[in-house]
């Protein structure tokens, strides 16, 4: 659906427009919202969320939120937050990641694959330095089960996170946290046969 506000199908709205004319365009996405949903879905992880440009926890709300968390740009929100930080990849998605609860309907999952994405594109150097189990569902049924089975003691959000990073280290993968998670997230849901995940 992003793809269709870009590419102008309807009407052409550059990120720039979206700043200035952040009111317009959430009551242009309301007016349109039903022609946009024919030309797409949200994600899995997405499927519940509303498109409405004017409800309080809709898209609307969602991309004004988003727009003023990044303020000027995102290269100076970028700065700010590494002059606070510093730049050490993991600390900086961490300082971001805590920053980014000021974006409506941004959660945990949100938040982590927003941040991972960017670091693994090379936007910005950033690493996760956990797989983020405080409110996580798929990953810690995950991890219950890798570390103890389904009969076990469960074991604390911060034992499992001390059990993912001794195994991210002696893995040495790239991205590892975020390997683990979206790894332990997709197994859990079939741990004896494989089943190929979409997204």
């Amino acid at each position: 659906m992003l793809r269709n506000i870009y590419k102008g199908d309807l009407k052409v709205w550059m990120w720039k427009d979206i700043c200035v004319k952040t009111k317009e365009f959430r009551a242009w996405l309301d007016l349109n919202k039903d022609n946009l949903k024919k030309t797409g879905n949200f994600s899995n992880h997405r499927k519940y969320e509303s498109l409405s440009g004017l409800k309080s926890n809709g898209t609307g709300a969602a991309i004004q939120s988003y727009v003023e968390w990044v303020g000027q740009s995102h290269k100076e929100l970028i700065n700010k937050i590494i002059i606070s930080s510093g730049s050490d990849p993991r600390n900086l998605f961490q300082a971001l990641y805590q920053s980014m609860s000021a974006v409506n309907r941004f959660g945990r999952t949100g938040k982590f694959d927003y941040l991972t994405m960017i670091g693994k594109l090379g936007i910005v150097f950033i690493e996760p330095p956990s797989t983020y189990m405080i409110g996580a569902t798929g990953p810690v049924r995950g991890a219950q089960l890798l570390f103890g089975g389904p009969n076990s003691t469960p074991k604390s959000n911060n034992q499992l996170e001390i059990l993912l990073n001794d195994l991210e280290s002696h893995l040495g993968l790239y991205f590892g946290m975020q390997v683990l998670e979206d790894s332990l997230c997709n197994w859990q849901k079939s741990p004896t046969k494989y089943i190929y995940f979409w997204g």
